[in-house]
């Protein structure tokens, strides 16, 4: 079963000699314990072009020391790493095979260096003796693997350095990173310029990964509109392995992405031939459809817990609670299960495949070479338009069923307009980003409409099932009662709103 730990830490050059001051004077360090040498082993993997290392995941199956086993790296931040660990194996274990699926899809990970680290360890402690850092001084020596005989890069093959490496304990207030660093420089001792010791291996053998170029001609709409394109792409990507990891919010930025490339597609068809967006239009939708149920779930849950939250005691009549909790725990396995087998299945994989496809060689149109200013801004105005027209028709229409499908539409096309407007943002600057706000501002209320009529339904469904088995439907018919209000309101308030996203000019100075 793998592990999950956060690694804040940061590393330093150093050479055999460096000498490391006492940090005992550290402020909050008591002693710095000796704890030994030890030796490592590690071997590093990755796809034969370096996927992993282009987007700076670190997988290795390492021996010695006290974890030794198969270590998955995560970058969040800078200096800080989430590791997952895996009980040693000869063979890579399936859990950190499924985090690797959207990067390596179909392909193998093979051994491409090999570093064995002599590490001398020292412990930072308080005055009681609690861990707050582990510092080591290690000697390294890297192999790139396979080994390379004859002529070539053999002497490049080969490397060795000694660098120093500061590791915060769990729990340990991260100052004393900065501390002890600041220790560290009084002697000389610098950052590292590498942000690990594959990296590092990876630059002095001469196997860096390379980046991809940009796609389409410098300074054109169909560049514009493909960097925006190859963003999302990357998203997905990226979100993959934490929506398996079910890290918070994963679901909806993965869904996000999903939207917003396939919004892209359909604003952007004088750039990009529908033909070819089209097909991959659709699988985006199937994914965030799949995505979706997971998603709309954890919204309901969150919304109706609150809810009942905000009620006074007095009013909360029935096992109301343990209600929610039930039907929260069996929907939610439900729709956890749906987006992993979204994600384990040939069809998402092709759905990568094909939008790497795309980047690769762009099925661009004839707009795609024109300047990108009147191209894009042609397209945002459009899609606003379409808003326009979505929001008037259901402004139009009597309270009811029928009102409620048009605003959710007008909702749908105020997501469109607004990511029509955020891809335009580093061509049209100011006006973009400006337009882009007062619609979001339409969306997040049509957001709040149905948001309150999708509850509504769930409380009337979960107050007929109170009701059948002889329970109290009285704190159900309060919520519902909660959100036809909050819907109500939404409606009121969409008029404003909408005068403020539709002002003469917002749309014009696009072009300006």
């Amino acid at each position: 079963m793998a592990e999950t730990k956060r690694e804040i830490e940061r590393k330093y050059e150093a050479t055999g000699e460096t000498p490391v001051p006492d940090l005992a004077r550290v402020p909050g360090v008591a002693a710095v314990v000796d704890r030994g040498v030890m030796e490592l082993d590690a071997v590093y993997y990755d796809t034969p072009d370096l996927r992993l290392a282009a987007d700076a995941l670190t997988l290795r199956r390492r021996t010695g020391g006290d974890d030794a086993g198969w270590h998955l790296k995560f970058p969040v931040d800078t200096g800080i790493r989430d590791e997952i660990r895996a009980p040693l194996a000869d063979t890579l274990p399936g859990e950190l095979a499924g985090l690797l699926r959207s990067r390596v899809r179909g392909d193998e990970v093979v051994p491409v260096v090999r570093l064995r680290s002599a590490r001398d360890v020292r412990h930072l402690v308080d005055a009681d003796g609690v861990l707050l850092a582990e510092l080591s001084v290690d000697t390294v020596h890297a192999e790139r693997l396979p080994k390379r005989i004859g002529k070539g890069r053999d002497k490049d093959a080969e490397t060795t350095w000694t660098e120093i490496e500061v590791e915060l304990a769990d729990g340990t207030d991260p100052a004393l990173l900065d501390a002890v660093e600041k220790r560290l420089r009084k002697r000389g001792i610098k950052p590292s310029a590498s942000a690990s010791k594959l990296a590092r291996a990876l630059a002095d053998t001469g196997d860096e990964p390379r980046a991809p170029a940009a796609p389409g001609e410098p300074g054109t709409a169909g560049a514009a509109v493909l960097a925006y394109a190859r963003e999302q792409i990357e998203a997905i990507v990226t979100q993959d392995p934490a929506v398996r990891r079910d890290l918070p919010d994963a679901v909806h930025q993965l869904r996000v992405a999903c939207r917003r490339l396939r919004s892209a597609f359909k604003t952007y068809r004088r750039v990009l031939d529908r033909d070819v967006t089209d097909p991959l239009g659709e699988e985006l939708k199937w994914l965030a459809g799949e995505l979706g149920v997971a998603r709309d779930q954890e919204v309901l849950d969150e919304r109706l817990r609150a809810r009942v939250e905000d009620l006074p005691r007095t009013l909360v009549l029935g096992p109301v609670k343990a209600r929610l909790r039930r039907r929260d725990a069996a929907r939610g396995r439900s729709a956890r299960h749906q987006a992993l087998a979204a994600l384990d299945s040939a069809r998402y994989l092709s759905l990568l495949d094909g939008l790497d496809a795309l980047l690769a060689d762009p099925p661009l149109r004839k707009a795609a070479g024109k300047a990108p200013g009147k191209v894009l801004a042609r397209a945002v105005r459009k899609d606003h338009g379409r808003l326009a027209t979505r929001v008037e028709r259901a402004l139009a229409l009597d309270p009811g069923e029928e009102r409620d499908l048009a605003l959710h539409e007008a909702r749908k096309a105020a997501k469109r307009a607004r990511y029509a407007a955020d891809a335009a943002r580093p061509t049209l600057g100011k006006p973009a980003k400006r337009l882009s706000k007062r619609v979001k501002a339409v969306q997040s209320l049509l957001g709040e409409h149905q948001d309150a009529v999708v509850a509504r339904g769930a409380v009337r469904e979960l107050g007929l099932l109170a009701h059948g088995v002889g329970e109290s439907a009285f704190t159900w018919g309060l919520l519902y009662g909660h959100e036809e209000a909050a819907a109500e309101a939404a409606e009121r308030e969409l008029p404003e709103v909408w005068a403020r996203a539709s002002a003469p000019g917002l749309t014009a100075a696009l072009t300006r």
